[in-house]
């Protein structure tokens, strides 16, 4: 069969099968289930607490879970060599076939949610564990009252500090226009914006007071809080209308709960869809985990720290309407989404082609973020990357063409390591070939469906007993349900949208056309 009539086949089996609400549900479960069921369920025996399963290293969630216990790497290259496996060798970046600048723009924004190692301290963590929008709300209830505006007027309450810049709600600004002071005396409980301490004040002046220390870290980062932000505040506007009795805490806490679950459902259904290879469409039903064995309280690992260091998605140089803005001076600079506005920013990230996840292709500004991740994992010692092929249900690799069919990533890898076993977690997961019609690699590819269900489907809002219209209105209820994409959420909260299709995924792109192996 020719690979142009398996790919026909393939996707209209899946439109067959998003063409039946109940198929299609069934369908989603059993790819979840299985998913999920590849490795081993939380709580791990193993956090980077200790060495050895213990009280504290079981509760205490200021440490990292581990998926596998530590170990004593045998082979550790200098970094300064392993970075040639991550580098553009020609400087020029290899395209993605499939994915748009919109896939790592949400890929940075949500997991810099929950993915918080503590600098200096890499088997630390300040994280909440959970898809909570804390870089929108602040991680803890102090930062939540700073952000709030906090009033009982009419038209006001329940509303996110913002500020009008002509039709454009954005962020209020973190500091004062020229210095270093804050605009706001109230953001000193907020986590200060990781940024590079020599940043010229004219950057400094475009960062916003928000939730995240690492949301001002690129205009798409900054775009995603924006629209989040608006469409909290445009939520809450409307419960106040509805519900005129209901004081600010409440039209609050109410906006917040419909908020957070969009931003799951857009994880599952737009995110993920994205990523998955499967024909037809994965639904993010809250009932698949309320009984599944797998359902256990969150908490992050220090494998899923490292895995998301996906670096090598950006371009070098960004494609914006004011034109082109290369990768260094996209870095901790809101200017240019200020200049532009939310839907010529999205619109920007959702018109041009990502580049390809994978070995050779980081771009030289981010090179020193790879040494990084290289030596974080050295210093949590972590298993090699074959040991992680085991606990996910794979074959170990017995040779480096099994790893990568490129031969000059397999020649790379074996002067680095000279054995497959000997490869390291991070190298070797990023080494790999994609999978056909995915952009992440497969170790890769599974690692994250294992976390990003069992820890997005999981969250309290969708439990049980609290997934229902008294916990979200019947309207905010009815408006989850509508809600799947980015694109539905822009629409709400530009003044006029722009005809670019807000997606993650190439309008071009087909099933059978993938990204191919790694080049």
């Amino acid at each position: 069969m020719s690979d142009w009539l398996e790919a026909r086949l393939f996707r209209a089996a899946g439109n067959l099968i998003d063409g039946w609400a109940w198929l299609s549900g069934e369908a989603s479960a059993a790819v979840i289930g299985k998913a999920v069921g590849s490795t081993r369920n939380r709580p791990h025996p193993w956090s980077s607490f200790s060495d050895y399963t213990c009280w504290q290293g079981l509760t205490d969630r200021s440490y990292l879970a581990r998926h596998l216990p530590p170990v004593d790497v045998p082979v550790q290259p200098d970094p300064e060599r392993v970075r040639a496996l991550f580098a553009r060798p020609d400087g020029e970046a290899q395209i993605s076939r499939k994915s748009t600048c919109l896939f790592p723009a949400f890929a940075q924004y949500l997991t810099d949610g929950f993915l918080r190692t503590v600098p200096g301290q890499v088997d630390r963590t300040t994280s909440n564990h959970e898809i909570d929008l804390c870089t929108l709300y602040g991680r803890t209830p102090a930062q939540t009252r700073a952000l709030r505006l906090k009033s009982e007027e009419a038209g006001r309450r329940g509303l996110l500090k913002s500020r009008m810049d002509g039709a454009e709600e954005f962020p209020p600004f973190l500091y004062a226009t020229g210095t270093k002071a804050l605009s706001d005396p109230e953001f000193a409980i907020l986590d200060a914006p990781l940024v590079d301490e020599a940043l010229p004040q004219a950057q400094l002046d475009t960062l916003f007071a928000i939730g995240g220390d690492r949301a001002n870290s690129t205009p798409f980062t900054a775009m995603m809080n924006t629209l989040f932000l608006r469409e909290h505040n445009r939520i809450a506007r409307h419960l106040q209308t509805l519900h005129p009795d209901w004081n600010d805490e409440r039209v609050f806490q109410v906006a917040r709960n419909i908020v957070i679950v969009l931003f799951i459902k857009i994880v599952v259904e737009h995110y993920i869809n994205h990523i998955t290879p499967m024909p037809f469409s994965l639904r993010a039903d809250p009932s698949v985990a309320w009984h599944a064995e797998w359902n256990r309280p969150n908490w992050m690992t220090v494998e899923f720290s490292l895995l998301y260091r996906w670096h090598a998605l950006m371009p070098d140089a960004i494609a914006w309407p004011t034109g082109d803005i290369p990768l260094r001076g996209f870095i901790a600079n809101n200017a240019p989404l200020l200049a532009v506005g939310l839907d010529a920013a999205f619109s920007a990230a959702a018109s041009q082609p990502a580049a390809k996840l994978g070995a050779r292709n980081t771009a030289a500004a981010l090179l020193h973020i790879e040494d990084r991740a290289v030596l974080q994992a050295r210093t949590n010692r972590l298993a090699p990357y074959n040991a992680y092929r085991v606990a996910f249900g794979m074959e170990p690799a017995r040779d480096f063409s099994e790893i990568s069919s490129n031969p000059q990533i397999a020649a790379t890898l074996q002067d680095l390591y000279g054995d497959p076993d000997h490869v390291e977690f991070y190298p070797g997961l990023m080494a790999e070939d994609r999978v056909k019609d995915s952009p992440l690699p497969g170790l890769l590819l599974r690692m994250v469906a294992v976390d990003a269900f069992s820890q997005a489907l999981t969250n309290p809002l969708l439990s049980e007993h609290v997934w229902n219209e008294a916990t979200f209105t019947p309207w905010g209820f009815d408006l989850i349900k509508r809600t799947s994409k980015l694109g539905d959420v822009l629409a709400r909260n530009v003044p006029h949208r722009g005809p670019t299709p807000v997606e993650m995924t190439q309008a071009d792109w087909r099933y059978g056309d993938p990204d191919g192996p790694v080049a």
